[in-house]
């Protein structure tokens, strides 16, 4: 019964179920009035419909995700972390800021490698806007917390993008001469970012985290309920296939 309570109100109540639901509604009223202009809004309504949905998401995005594997046994000689998000003035233990969910996977994978690896990361990421925080300075504060020492980090704070990412991380690795980096990213950004950095001629070995979804695709009802979580995946694939299209470029 609670689980069809929630279907009921995920699906016809909460944004964007109760988006499309309008939509369709309308569409069907103006084939009263306007047979053409119905049929074309009763077909932008559908496809409205299928960018909401889990299983065009999730779909979408595992293209990218699939793209590399996690290494089963990894070594290197520092940890690559790249930024992915951060608050400005959000209250933490002692300093201010945190990091958005990317980045904060990103963040436990990287102290993961490090219990096991007892090599430096370097921390890369700087304030993109005005109202966010200094992604590389608060994933410092953070990391120290943890227990990792702050002789083991390597702040870079001066990207905005992930190509300034590439250009001055790479900056680092020469200075520190580092020859074996393990790249720490969300697994939908890693075949960019691998990218950008091969183009810069610096060898890295891809290690993906911050899975956005399931490696196999198993179906379900859910899969066909409107979700904004859904558009987000979507939104998120969208926007990693143009930067790789850009890429070549």
């Amino acid at each position: 019964m609670v689980y069809f309570i929630k279907f009921l109100y995920s699906t016809f109540i909460l944004p964007p179920g109760i988006f499309v639901l309008l939509l369709i509604i309308f569409s069907f009223k103006l084939f009263r009035y306007k047979v053409n202009l119905g049929k074309k809004l009763l077909i932008l309504s559908i496809a409205f419909y299928i960018c909401t949905i889990p299983i065009a998401g999730n779909s979408a995005i595992r293209l990218l995700e699939n793209r590399y594997k996690v290494p089963a046994n990894p070594s290197g000689d520092v940890i690559i972390m790249l930024g992915g998000g951060s608050t400005l003035d959000t209250p933490n233990l002692g300093f201010n800021g945190h990091l958005s969910g990317f980045a904060a996977n990103r963040l436990l994978t990287s102290i993961q490698l490090y219990k096991k690896l007892n090599i430096p990361i370097i921390v890369s990421g700087g304030k993109v806007y005005k109202s966010t925080g200094t992604e590389s300075e608060i994933s410092k504060n953070i990391l120290m917390s943890m227990g990792v020492p702050e002789n083991k980090i390597i702040v870079e704070n001066k990207s905005i993008n992930t190509e300034q990412n590439v250009k001055f991380t790479k900056e680092i690795l020469n200075s520190n001469n580092y020859k074996k980096p393990i790249l720490v990213t969300s697994a939908f950004h890693m075949q960019r970012a691998a990218m950008q950095f091969k183009k810069s001629n610096v060898v890295v070995l891809p290690f993906p985290t911050d899975y956005q979804t399931n490696i196999n695709e198993d179906l379900e009802l859910n899969d066909f309920i409107p979700s904004s979580d859904s558009m987000v995946k979507l939104s998120l694939s969208v926007k990693e296939f143009i930067g790789i299209l850009a890429s070549y470029f």
